[in-house]
């Protein structure tokens, strides 16, 4: 069945309601619009679904969340776990809600209890719910930091980590194997409720949550002197992160929080903002106004879902407000966590830190000067979240420490298994009261880890291809760089190449390969010279190629100098 075909398809059968057939009657003489809407179907993949809402195949409506949540009630019946249940949490895009009790529905449908949040609730929390519930899954509605048209779809398994392989693989056929919309089951709230399938969560699973985030403090002591004297501006960007932020904030003794007035409420419009993103300095205009005004010393920004944190920290030397890259604040909270530990005597000795292929090399150098192992993953946080599950399932596993990506997230423990833009406030936080009883800044602090371990300087660009051509814009560009491997990426020599979808690892000096000991996944990686690399890969959630780049230098300077090089260089290859 062609577009216009299926577009005929949604406009006239009694399987789709009568707002549907009006949205879709709009769009009758806009064959592109229609087109966009229906070339494809939006497909369930290892990140669930995200989409711009909407009606059509391609879009995020009730029809394409209610075909994914059949078949996740499919595959759990058939594991034999719906006794477990499944817990459902949301955020604050339009929809979301919606979204939240109709996925519950369809599991009600299927004889599957669920446990739904009475409102909207950080990722970090559901993660730590679907563990404290013990339930065999969670469903969280939420397209993270995307503009305001999208929304999203993620499933998580009964170790809190989002699905990897094979139950990742398992859903998606079932999902696919639902041919008509009309094999999604429905029940009505009521009945759901009478059968005790549908109930509603909150407050005991906030409780526990904090309770869980106050364990991982470490200097307490400290931030009871010092954090009453401490000025923080926090914003949670009209999402889902402002509750818990502020409560845990108080609740560990900070008493100066200035929540930004304009962007505290929840708002699917995301009015004051043009893309929710703490990656984004736009994203912080409106709280560096006030860290300004109130003379601040640290700014913080949650995105919509509240499991990344970005960062503005006072250089009192300056004036400034200096800002920190995802690979900066993850890895000052695991200097300062780290050293802690070692000070109090209790930093274990088999120890563990995960990061991502496409995160700091200074993760391996933090890693090296502590002890402990570090262990490198593919891109996204499941993958994580899957090496703490690896070592808990051994009798004498490693310990869990700490993990972060580049992305703007980490985990600082491991009572949840996804990023934690919750914690990392509380840490940043408690790690500033800490430097400010040495008598320093948190940007002093960054400037002496660099001057530790080396000036390390990573980056990124997106570049963004819309579409059923814009895909198979990525494709070719894709198969160029496989076609061609770069024997140089500016005045550098490629040492390693690794392409992660074919499984193998070239050593450009000697021709031999070996296989990269992952899961495929399409990654291209080029190890350099002098501790510098370069990545790309077709973003999994958006419409974009993403190149990554880090470099080693000896001044903040110079790292700056060479990585735009070597973008520079990276981009001129793909053109």
């Amino acid at each position: 069945m062609n577009y216009l075909e299926e577009y005929k398809k949604w406009c006239e059968s009694d399987e789709f309601d009568e707002e549907t057939k009006k949205e879709l009657l709009s769009i009758k003489n806009n064959e592109k619009e229609i087109e966009d809407r229906f070339y494809k179907e939006l497909e369930f993949g290892t990140a669930g679904l995200r989409g711009i809402i909407g009606a059509g195949t391609n879009r995020m409506n009730k029809y394409v969340v209610g075909k994914a949540t059949q078949g996740l009630a499919n595959y759990i019946l058939k594991e034999g776990t719906q006794d477990k249940g499944v817990v459902i949490s949301y955020d604050s895009r339009k929809m979301s809600p919606e979204f939240s009790e109709y996925s519950a529905l369809v599991l009600n449908a299927n004889g599957i209890k669920t446990y739904l949040f009475d409102h909207l609730r950080p990722v970090p929390e559901l993660s730590f719910s679907v563990r404290e519930l013990k339930c065999t899954a969670g469903i969280m509605i939420t397209a993270s930091h995307n503009k305001p048209q999208y929304n999203g779809y993620k499933v998580y398994w009964d170790d809190g980590a989002q699905i990897i392989s094979p139950v990742d693989k398992g859903i998606m056929d079932e999902v696919k194997s639902i041919s008509d919309y009309k094999e999604i089951k429905q029940i009505t709230k009521e009945e759901a409720k009478n059968r005790g399938l549908f109930k509603i969560v909150g407050k005991e699973l906030d409780d526990k949550y904090i309770a869980e985030l106050k364990k991982c403090v470490l200097n307490p002591e400290i931030i009871k002197k010092y954090g009453k004297d401490m000025k923080i501006v926090y914003t949670p960007l009209h999402g889902a992160g402002r509750e818990m932020a502020e409560r845990i904030l108080k609740e560990i003794g900070f008493e100066n929080v200035y929540t930004v007035k304009e962007q505290a409420e929840p708002d699917g419009r995301f009015p004051t903002v043009d893309y929710p993103n703490p990656e984004a300095k736009e994203a912080f205009k409106l709280a560096l106004d006030l860290a300004k005004k109130v003379d601040a010393d640290l700014v913080l920004a949650t995105d919509p879902d509240a499991d990344r944190l970005g960062i503005y920290s006072k250089d009192t030397k300056t004036g400034e407000y200096k800002e920190y890259t995802g690979n900066m604040s993850g890895l000052l909270i695991a200097e300062y966590r780290l050293n802690a530990m070692k000070e109090k005597g209790i930093l274990p000795k088999n120890g563990m830190l995960v990061s991502t292929i496409v995160s700091s090399n200074l993760a391996k150098a933090i890693a090296k000067e502590y002890d402990i192992e570090f262990r490198e993953v593919l891109t996204g946080f499941k993958y994580i979240g899957e090496q703490i599950r690896i070592e808990e399932e051994k009798k004498n596993g490693k310990k869990y420490l700490f993990g972060f990506e580049e992305s703007y997230g980490c985990l600082i423990s491991d009572y949840a298994r996804d990023k934690d833009g919750i914690s990392a406030v509380m840490s940043l936080c408690e790690a500033a009261a800490y430097y400010k009883s040495k008598g320093i800044t948190l940007w002093d602090q960054m400037i002496n880890i660099y001057k530790k371990y080396g000036f390390y300087k990573e980056g990124q660009v997106s570049i963004t291809l819309e579409g059923s051509s814009g895909a198979e814009k990525m494709k070719q560009m894709m198969n160029k760089l496989r076609e061609s491997i770069p024997s140089k990426i500016g005045k550098y020599k490629v040492l390693v190449y690794k392409d992660f979808a074919n499984n193998i690892v070239k050593d450009m000096r000697t021709g031999n390969t070996t296989e990269t000991g992952l899961p495929k996944s399409n990654v291209l990686y080029y190890e350099l010279e002098k501790d510098n690399w370069c990545c790309v890969r077709p973003s999994g959630t958006e419409p974009k190629i993403k190149f990554y780049f880090g470099v080693k230098s000896t001044s903040i300077e110079a790292s700056e100098k060479e990585l735009e090089e070597i973008k520079n260089a990276m981009i001129e290859i793909v053109k």
